[in-house]
């Protein structure tokens, strides 16, 4: 997996990947674009001679398929329409299409597309709390949308399954990998990998406990605009999970941050605003959270150069070593 970020070479191919894709759209052949955000994808502002601001996502190669990008779009669109959530609008180019496919510079096709612009910023983090009632809310939503929806025939989305998040083809990387793990903490994090996978196991994939997911639901993913105004951003990742997934997917990288257990209980006020949520989920609440928290330790050990990976380097590997010991002394106990 290549992290865009340490490559000028990579992104200035992405630019020229979204100029030649705005040719596409009316009125944007001689609109400038601006680097927003690296990471996956290159995401950039588009600034047109007359008319508003768009943003112009180029798909990161090999990723995702033209037809798994549509499904994303899909159902952000039918959550819009169906839930209220707000979610940006992709934008049609002239042949109709919302994914516009253009020559890379280094070889092969690039996957763009362009969105309306939302006016918005990051929560205030010491609102993290009322962040989080509404992260719970939103999720409860959107789990209850993927549980009636009819998907298209073509919908394509991959799996954050078990396989998926540490198997031989793990979608991140291997969290053997990851910076700071030794010996001391493979053994211990094999410990849990094995716990984990013997959890989820007994936990299984009913309907009414897996589904479609957004996969990143955080509070850097909600842009708050005008009062009563909240859009979900950032789709990318949205697949088939456990629903839980999108809880430990809240807490990405403050894991072991003393505010948790607030921020969890927040959480599942919003969520059950909205739907119900069992014991039996409940108790497997650290579950996902360690879950997730290992999986985006292998995520860091294959995106060195991101500003997350940078600063938190070794002592991420440490601190879920900690965690691991914790929760294994918990449900062994």
């Amino acid at each position: 997996m290549h992290d865009l970020s340490d490559d000028p070479a990579a992104i200035a191919r992405a630019a020229a990947a979204a100029r030649s894709a705005l040719v596409h759209y009316q009125g944007m052949a001689r609109a400038l674009v601006e680097l927003m955000n690296v990471s996956e994808n290159a995401t950039f502002l588009v600034l047109p001679e007359n008319g508003e601001h768009k943003v112009m996502r180029v798909h990161r190669q090999g990723y995702h398929s033209e037809a798994e990008i549509a499904s994303e779009l899909a159902w952000a669109s039918a959550l819009a329409r169906a839930e209220g959530v707000r979610t940006p609008a992709a934008l049609p180019n002239r042949q109709g299409g919302l994914v516009t496919n253009v020559a890379d510079p280094g070889g092969g096709l690039r996957h763009c597309v362009l969105f309306d612009f939302v006016e918005g910023a990051e929560a205030d983090p010491a609102q993290a709390e009322e962040g989080f009632v509404l992260l719970g809310e939103l999720a409860a939503r959107m789990h209850r949308h993927a549980r009636r929806w009819a998907r298209p025939a073509w919908f394509r989305r991959f799996n954050w399954d078990f396989d998926a998040a540490f198997g031989r083809e793990a979608r991140w990387g291997r969290w053997q990998q990851g910076i700071g793990v030794g010996r001391a903490e493979t053994a211990i994090l094999s410990r849990l990998e094995d716990h984990l996978q013997s959890r989820l196991r007994a936990f299984g994939t009913a309907p009414e406990r897996f589904g479609l997911v957004h996969a990143d639901m955080r509070l850097a993913n909600l842009l708050w605009g005008p009062p009563g105004e909240v859009t979900v951003i950032d789709f990318d990742d949205c697949g088939f999970s456990w629903f839980l997934y999108d809880l430990g997917a809240a807490l990405s990288f403050v894991e072991d941050h003393p505010q948790v257990p607030a921020l969890i209980d927040a959480w599942l006020r919003g969520y059950r605003s909205v739907a119900d949520l069992s014991r039996q989920d409940e108790a497997e609440i650290w579950t996902f959270i360690l879950f997730r928290r290992l999986l985006l330790l292998a995520w860091i050990g294959t995106h060195q150069a991101a500003e997350i990976a940078r600063k938190l380097g070794p002592v991420y590997a440490a601190g879920t070593c900690d965690l691991a010991e914790r929760y294994l002394s918990r449900s062994n106990g």
